[in-house]
């Protein structure tokens, strides 16, 4: 029975053996097969055979790892063709590999990732940059280099740190080079800029000089100077050598290619130096690999076997990474129990007989664990360490930042996506907190096209012969702010001097016209006004434009010319004195203070007096009568009563001083108010204006129309439009009693040329808004920003003011005088003197305490048997009958009390 046994166990592990591999973890396979797709006639496939090749020797040789398992590889060339991929990768599948390493090309990746992805076999890709492969699509795709979105992000960050906030965007017209450009707008929305314009070139090597010189010439004219490149080689130096040849290699121009360039540098360096001439200043980026003794020594390695042709590149270095990563998963994968083995597909079966042989296909039944333990490899290789992360990208993703210049290039900086720019490697910051502020974001000077050391500003205005449009709001009122010249196209006021002054300040030419915005019958809507920028109508909105929130949500303003907010003008009426206008002087807590001050005083000189004065002596209600006249009559220098104590006549000097204050101000206060004419209002300012249902009158295509009904929920009914400053003066003199208004709410600038020939109308109340005038254009313009530096400067060497004062210094009516204050008096102006009267009577209190304290006759030796809380009590009693007591008959009682107790003294001794 055991013999049978034996022999039956013996043949099924034969026959296992013929279909694959055995199962168990202990009998390795003597040879695993993977496969290799790229294209043998490329700058990275020249580079990448040889670095498999020596990763195979590597591993093969190396008995601490597969542990007498070899691996073998299979080359096919796709030449990055989809379909000649499809139909290596169906080839590879009849010979049963369990891997392969490739694709190559972004294109030809999605094809193969369906085929690997039905019948369970890894794609290990080194060079297949496209974002979008992503591991949801695509489960058994797994991408050993860094993914083109983290290239388009270090490209989007380069972009901001200079400011550029458009770009134009010339790509290979397939979907790596879609895709690419893609990630990038998204990247450059996160930033709030944007690619103005994306054109895509043919991908094959037949696409002529003249087609791209069509596709510059349309570049030329554009507004933007920034151009990225995401482009093959072949095609990438063409558009270098037509924008040489169209002058686009200068100046002004902006050039950042992608990792492709740098491709070309590191491996066919030192380049012809007619191919160097046509791209200087060029920006380009690298895929980061930290420096280290063993990838020094294989470069010296990479030198000896290959002579230095072809060089050594960073694809090269991912492509030999990958060999190890799958190696090292392998043996991961057997000493887990993995067996190599495969079975057929059932829907391929059905098909057996066919030309196409597809049933040799098959499927291999451990791909998702070996796909497991590639995407849980961590290991440190030459390009630094492997590691995935939870959507199966590489960690620590990192460019190096390359401006060529001269017969070279040089390495301005780092990117990274753990701090973004900077001059410091990724391993120095790796092991920082992470920052990454704006302040931390640096690189090194970069050589420009056209070796120059400035910034370029990005952007020109385009070279199209079309002037920007600017549309001018059409007043009929207040034209001095703003106003078309009778019979032509031109304007003229203070706004358009403003504007002109600053266009002239720009280092460049500014083509431009103005463009009417209204019927001429009524001031125009000036939110449809700056709406007709984000719809196209108009590159730019110049005139008297109010900054306020809902506007700078669609456009970019400069910085405020002018100073503005909304206040009230009403019409003041005579104020007509009352009965109980003699208590108008004070207010109601100065009264008080005053009031309380004439009876302290009045206790304080009583309590000093008392003992001395008989005139403070007497009974009770007397004492109280006296404390009241003696008082008040102090208001008037009146009091009858001499003071004799030096103390009360020192507090007596201080407070008649007060009095002589607080006497003079009320006098002057009181006539002022009875003899001087005096205007006031009902209104006291917004909120009182709002609380009352009279109509408020508003100056027509104004602001303040929204933000009364929607801000202060002023119902609209209330409201009343106002065409001019005529309109105005008629409706505030009518009243709301007689089909006028209130009041009338507008900005500041309005109110005072408004109020510079209106001195009957005055403005109640604060400014209850602010805000500024500012010119408006596109979001993210850049010549917003050029235009606000011009203002400031305007504003800093006096130009401002003097136009300023050129339209709108015609004043006859001073603003200031006009603004209602009230003419109380309060205690704030006073509070110092009662202070130091205050001051002055405390002191004399605790004066004359002491006084009355060194005349309490010590207590008697006997009083300690009573008690001390009784002592305390009589001693509290003669200290209260010692301050009422008349100052001789203390004396006196004095002396009986010290004759007593020598005759006490006498007794006992």
């Amino acid at each position: 029975m055991n013999v049978a046994g034996f022999i039956f166990l013996l043949s099924l592990h034969l026959g296992v053996f013929q279909i694959g591999y055995g199962r168990n973890a202990s009998t390795r396979p003597a040879v695993v097969n993977i496969g290799a797709m790229f294209n043998f006639d490329s700058i990275i496939g020249r580079v990448a055979k040889i670095a498999i090749d020596e990763a195979l020797k590597d591993v093969n040789s190396n008995s601490s790892i597969l542990k007498g398992t070899k691996l073998s590889v299979t080359l096919q060339d796709t030449n990055c063709n989809g379909f000649l991929g499809m139909v290596e990768a169906l080839r590879y599948m009849a010979t049963d590999v369990v891997a392969i390493i490739g694709p190559q090309c972004s294109v030809v990746a999605p094809i193969i990732s369906h085929v690997a992805s039905e019948l369970r076999f890894p794609l290990l890709s080194f060079a297949a940059t496209d974002p979008t492969l992503s591991s949801l699509q695509f489960p058994f795709f797994v991408r050993t280099a860094q993914s083109d979105l983290y290239q388009m992000t270090a490209v989007a960050d380069i972009i901001d740190h200079y400011g550029w906030k458009e770009v134009i965007a010339i790509f290979i017209d397939d979907d790596w080079g879609r895709n690419g450009v893609s990630a990038l707008n998204d990247k450059l929305a996160e930033r709030r800029c944007k690619i103005s314009y994306k054109v895509g070139i043919q991908p094959d090597s037949s696409v002529t000089q003249g087609a791209i010189m069509d596709i510059l010439v349309k570049v030329a004219l554009m507004q933007s100077r920034i151009v990225v490149l995401h482009l093959n080689q072949i095609v990438g130096f063409k558009v270098f050598s037509v924008a040489n040849h169209l002058g686009m290699m200068g100046n002004g121009y902006v050039w950042i290619a992608t990792d492709w360039l740098s491709l070309v540098l590191d491996s066919e360096s030192p380049l012809p130096s007619e191919t160097m001439d046509k791209i200087q200043g060029v920006l380009t980026l690298r895929q980061h690999t930290p420096d280290s003794d063993r990838k020094r020594a294989f470069f010296a390695r990479w030198n000896r076997i290959t002579g230095g042709s072809p060089q050594l590149n960073a694809y090269g270095l991912y492509a030999y990474d990958t060999v190890w990563l799958l190696a090292n998963s392998l043996d991961a994968f057997f000493n887990q129990g993995g067996v190599i083995s495969f079975s057929n597909d059932s829907r391929i079966s059905s098909m057996a007989g066919s030309a196409l042989h597809l049933e040799a296909m098959s499927i291999f039944d451990d791909g998702v664990l070996l796909l497991k333990n590639i995407l849980l490899s961590d290991f440190v290789g030459l390009t630094g360490p492997l590691k995935f992360n939870s959507d199966r990208s590489l960690i620590l993703p990192a460019y190096d930042i390359i401006n060529v210049l001269g017969t070279g290039i040089r390495q301005i900086g780092y990117w990274s996506n753990y701090s973004g720019l900077s001059t410091v490697s990724p391993e120095t910051l790796y092991t920082r907190p992470q920052n990454r502020s704006s302040a931390n974001q640096k690189l090194y000077s970069v050589i420009w096209p056209g070796e120059t050391l400035s910034k370029p500003r990005g952007w020109v205005f385009p070279n199209n012969g079309k002037l920007l449009r600017i549309g001018v709001p059409n007043r009929v009122s207040y034209k001095e702010f703003v106003s078309q010249i009778r019979g032509t196209d031109m304007f003229k006021g203070f706004c358009i001097d403003v504007f002109t002054a600053a266009v002239n300040l720009l280092p460049y030419a500014v083509p431009y016209k103005f463009i009417s915005f209204g019927d001429g019958r009524k001031n125009p809507s000036y939110t449809e006004l700056v709406n007709k920028i984000t719809a196209g109508e108009f590159d730019a909105v110049v005139g008297d434009i109010a900054i306020v929130s809902n506007r700078t949500r669609i456009v970019d303003f400069t910085q405020p010319y002018v100073s503005s907010g909304l206040v009230i003008v009403a019409r003041l009426e005579k104020e007509r004195s009352g009965a109980w206008a003699f208590l108008q002087p004070f207010s109601r807590r100065m009264w008080i203070v005053t009031g309380s001050f004439f009876l302290i005083v009045g206790i304080v000189v009583w309590i000093l007096e008392h003992r001395i004065n008989d005139e403070f002596r007497g009974p009770p209600k007397q004492q109280v009568i006296t404390i009241l006249w003696f008082s008040f009559s102090t208001m008037f220098f009146a009091h009858r009563e001499n003071t004799m104590s030096t103390l009360g006549r020192l507090v007596l000097l201080v407070w008649l001083f007060v009095v002589l204050i607080i006497n003079s101000s009320y006098t002057a206060s009181l006539t002022s108010i009875l003899t001087v004419e005096h205007l006031s209002s009902p209104i006291k300012g917004i909120q009182s204006l709002a609380a009352t249902n009279e109509p408020i009158g508003y100056q027509e295509g104004s602001f303040a129309e929204r933000y009364l009904s929607e801000e202060l929920n002023i119902s609209r009914s209330r409201l009343v439009s106002l065409g001019s400053p005529e309109a105005y003066a008629l409706a505030l003199k009518r009243g709301p009693g007689n089909g006028g208004v209130a009041a009338v709410v507008d900005e500041r600038p309005y109110v005072e040329l408004f109020l510079s020939s209106q001195c009957t109308f005055k403005v109640v109340g604060q400014e209850f808004t602010k805000s500024g005038w500012g010119f408006a254009f596109p979001r993210d313009s850049p010549l917003a920003i050029d235009m606000s530096t011009a203002i400031l400067a305007l504003a800093e060497n006096g130009d401002l003011q003097r136009i300023h004062d050129k339209w709108l210094m015609q004043s006859t009516c001073s603003l200031e005088s006009t603004e209602i204050e009230t003419n109380q008096l309060n205690l704030s102006s006073f509070w110092g003197l009662f202070l130091i009267c205050g001051i002055a009577c405390i002191i004399a209190l605790l004066i004359y305490f002491l006084q009355i304290l060194q005349q309490l006759p010590p207590a008697p030796e006997s009083a300690s048997i009573t008690g001390q809380d009784s002592s305390h009590s009589r001693r509290l009693r003669r200290f209260l009958s010692l301050m009422d007591e008349k100052e001789e008959q203390s004396r006196s009682g004095q002396k009986r009390r010290k004759v007593d107790n020598e005759r006490d003294d006498e007794f006992g001794s």
